[in-house]
């Protein structure tokens, strides 16, 4: 069934603007079954992406596997906000891994249900991009190069968060961060550096990567539940806006999500072994001023306009490398 996007919301009420529609389209939130995985009781920023984003993919993973599900999650904000000892927010078995490591213990994991003849019990690791794309790589290279039967999710907030907002291999360009400030010829981090894991997975040729962003829950729930149903290596990466990293306003996150898509930033597309299935295409095409202007930590490029038109470059390259232009949202 193709994905639907919807253009009118239910509004004033409490239904997350979806229980107008046909209940197979209805996002897990929206559903009285929701096993609420991540529940209340955490410590995360307001206006958290990341906090929203692992709500929402887990409970999509949960529906997807009848409740069967064990999580290995690996050292960092979203570890140290849902776990403050001696309470923990999740309501799943959950399992804390050291910082570079999460990929490798879902492997055991999921090598021990085997063993068990738990077929129906599936395995998520989970972690940031620091976690992910610097310190857990090898890890992470090694269970899509073994093809393991677990789902790793990045969320992807470009820097390490937990530890002071250092950057990471996933920060982008110009961006301030402790270790990367804004002073110089050339404020702000380095271009053409770091790692996009997504093209690295697909090199791989594991069965499903996927990127999604928390503006788009349909299509994250989508993604989610599209790579349950796969066995083997899995890799979703989430762009989920860090309100305190990124000195954006907490009530901004959705709108910096949706205009760093719609700008070609962080083009949204799956694969399959390899292969480019499907990309979401842009309905309303941004500048990239328009999602850097919501975040101090690129104050600095509108005094240096050659960032910026490096910044639109990197956008623009994007658009045409994934074929993201289009006049309507969805699909192709």
């Amino acid at each position: 069934m193709p994905n639907q996007h919807v253009k009118f919301y239910q509004t004033g009420t409490l239904t997350v603007g979806n229980r107008l529609l046909d209940e197979k389209m209805r996002t897990v939130q929206a559903t009285p079954d929701r096993s609420n995985s991540l529940d209340s009781g955490h410590r995360a920023c307001q206006g958290c992406g990341e906090a929203l984003g692992a709500r929402y993919a887990i409970d999509a993973a949960m529906r997807a596997a009848n409740n069967q599900l064990i999580a290995a999650n690996a050292t960092g904000c979203l570890e140290v906000f849902t776990t403050p000892y001696p309470e923990s927010a999740w309501r799943i078995p959950w399992m804390h891994s050291l910082f570079g490591n999460a990929a490798a213990v879902a492997t055991g994991i999921a090598a021990a249900m085997r063993v068990k003849g738990r077929d129906e019990v599936r395995v998520i690791a989970q972690g940031g991009d620091g976690g992910t794309t610097d310190i857990g790589f090898g890890c992470l290279s090694g269970m899509f190069e073994r093809n393991d039967d677990v789902l790793y999710i990045c969320y992807d907030n470009q820097a390490y968060m937990n530890t002071g907002v250092q950057r990471s291999s996933a920060t982008p360009g110009a961006a301030r961060t402790a270790t990367t400030m804004p002073v110089g010829e050339n404020p702000g981090a380095d271009f053409n550096q770091g790692k996009n894991v997504p093209l690295i997975a697909m090199a791989h040729n594991i069965p499903y990567v996927a990127t999604a962003s928390v503006h788009d829950l349909h299509d994250l729930e989508a993604k989610v539940q599209k790579a349950m149903a796969v066995r083997g290596a899995r890799y979703i990466q989430i762009f989920v806006p860090c309100p305190l990293g990124w000195g954006s306003k907490p009530q901004d996150t959705m709108k910096v999500a949706r205009l760093t898509v719609e700008s070609g930033l962080y083009p949204l597309f799956e694969a399959e072994y390899g292969e480019i299935v499907g990309v979401t295409k842009i309905r309303r095409r941004t500048d990239v001023a328009e999602c850097l202007k919501l975040q101090r930590r690129f104050a600095h490029v509108f005094k240096k306009p050659e960032q910026l038109a490096k910044i639109q470059a990197i956008a623009d390259a994007n658009i045409r490398k994934f074929r993201l232009a289009g006049s309507e949202g969805g699909q192709s």
